[in-house]
Formats: structure tokens, sequence, C-alpha cells
């Protein structure tokens, strides 16, 4: 049997995709003012917005346990799988990896944890790379190495319409979204080292599309590429992203994925939120 490959709910992956793929998803929960959902099965992104725009709201999320982890590698090794790669969310912004890395301990050497150092499909692609590599055959350290060059070669960049859902949450410091709410930005995120940074500023909204799109052909370089866009109750600019970058990478756009993020993300970024990754295909620079 192949090795079997695990991520979790914030890859954002389109449904069909992870079925195709054969990935196992473990949520993350949200809490939306007392009450908590599993993200993708119970909560979902329109209920993390419709609460975040309410004058008094508590959101917060938490990572799975790690005895959710046990025991969906269990499962998938007791139906015959050889092994389990599992490919999770930054290790900065949640401690999942850390719940999937106690799990993986306590059940043994057959499953390896990796760090994407990113989320949504900069998590999605490279636990897709895994997938495909399990697919083809590949033992255990080669699904591992998969995965690992697929991170080396996805770029992540996101806007917000404002720093201050990622200040209540931690991601950013308090110093760093005063200066932005102070000068009326646009904030440019990106993530080189699985931390959420802030990469540039502009005045407006379609500045903040424009300057993402020139990110990303710059990332692109002149690689073959895969392209995902997301967005927050903005499917106006990922349409808008999605057919600039189209045209501009012409043949060297290989697949294209578009999906809304979901109630985890919707919690630290707030609303509006557009956001462009890049993937750069094997044997790019």
């Amino acid at each position: 049997m192949p090795v079997a490959v695990v991520t979790d709910s914030t890859a954002y992956l389109p449904p069909a995709l992870a079925q195709s793929h054969r990935l196992t998803v473990v949520p993350l929960t949200v809490v939306l003012n007392g009450a908590e959902g599993l993200e993708g099965i119970e909560t979902f992104p329109e209920d993390a917005t419709r609460a975040l725009s309410g004058r008094r709201v508590s959101v917060s999320t938490s990572r799975p346990s790690p005895e959710q982890f046990v025991g969906t590698y269990r499962e998938l090794l007791d139906a015959g799988a050889d092994a389990v790669v599992s490919v999770h969310l930054s290790a900065e912004l949640s401690g999942t990896v850390e719940a999937a890395r106690l799990a993986a301990a306590e059940v043994g050497e057959r499953v390896v944890v990796v760090d994407s150092r990113s989320t949504g499909m900069g998590l999605g692609f490279p636990a897709l790379a895994a997938a495909e590599a399990a697919a083809g055959g590949a033992d255990l350290p080669g699904v591992r190495r998969a995965a690992l060059d697929a991170i080396d070669h996805t770029s992540i960049f996101f806007y917000v319409d404002t720093l201050e859902f990622l200040r209540r949450g931690g991601r950013i410091g308090a110093a760093e979204a005063l200066f932005g709410t102070a000068l009326s930005v646009k904030p440019i995120m990106h993530m080189p080292d699985g931390a959420i940074v802030l990469m540039d500023k502009v005045r407006t909204a379609s500045r903040g599309v424009a300057r993402l799109i020139d990110l990303a052909v710059g990332a692109a370089g002149d690689a073959d590429v895969d392209l995902a866009v997301h967005h927050l109750a903005a499917p106006q600019r990922a349409e808008q992203l999605l057919a600039a970058l189209t045209e501009r990478l012409g043949d060297r756009l290989r697949s294209a994925y578009v999906t809304e993020a979901g109630a985890v993300v919707a919690a630290h970024a707030g609303p509006g939120l557009a956001c462009v990754v890049v993937h750069r295909r094997p044997g790019a620079a």
C-alpha cells in the first residue's frame, strides 16, 4: 500500500482535488462567540465573516488535539498504509504541527510530520506534491522529500484591508498594526520563513491587487507554475487576480484554483482578504 498523506483544513483545497489525491484532511476548530465548530464541517467562511462584522465578537481558533492525530494515523495504518506523511500549516501560526508531532511520537517511526511554513495552498501544494509522489510509488523518505521540495518552490502573498484582525490574533505585533492603521495603509504580507511579515504598503485596494499580481509574476520567474487564489468575502478581487495572472503568465500557467479562505484564516485576516499562492513546477530554479 502507498504512503498515506494527511493535511489540515487550512490548506483550503478544492474538495474534489483533495478527494482525487486521497488526502486525509484533519479540521481545526473555530470558536465564534463561545460556539465551537470544526472548520469546513461545522463552521464555514460565511459564519466567521458574519461574526467578525458584529460589534461585540469573540473569535478564536484551536489546533486539533494530539489524540485526533493519533486516531487518524492509526486508522490509516490499520487500513493498510505503509506509512504516513503529515503536512501542516506553519508552526509560527498554530500549534497544529506540535500536536501532529506529539501524535507521531506515540504512533511510531512510520509517521513523519512536515511543517509547510505556510497556510492556504502554500500548504496545499506541498500536500498535493506528497500525495502525487505517494501515488507514484515513492517510499516514506521520497514522499517527505516531495513535500519539502514543493515548500521550497512555493510563495504566498496576501493583502488585507486592515491589520487589526492579525493584531487581535497575535499574528503580528501591536506596534506594526498601529503603524499601519495610523497611516491608513493597505498592507501586503508574505511568509518568508513561516511567520507573517509586512512586505509592502499601498494606499488603495486596487493598488493592493495590482501589487499582488506583480509579486506573483515575479515569484513565477520563467517557470511553469500552478496558481491558487484565495479570498474572504471578496470574490470579485479573486476573479480580477485570476484573470490578470492568467493573461500575464500565459501558457506557463499549468493549473489554477480559486477558493474562499476558511473560518480559521478569516478569524485572523478579516473580510477583504486576497491571497495568491505560486507553486513553481519541478525543474524550476
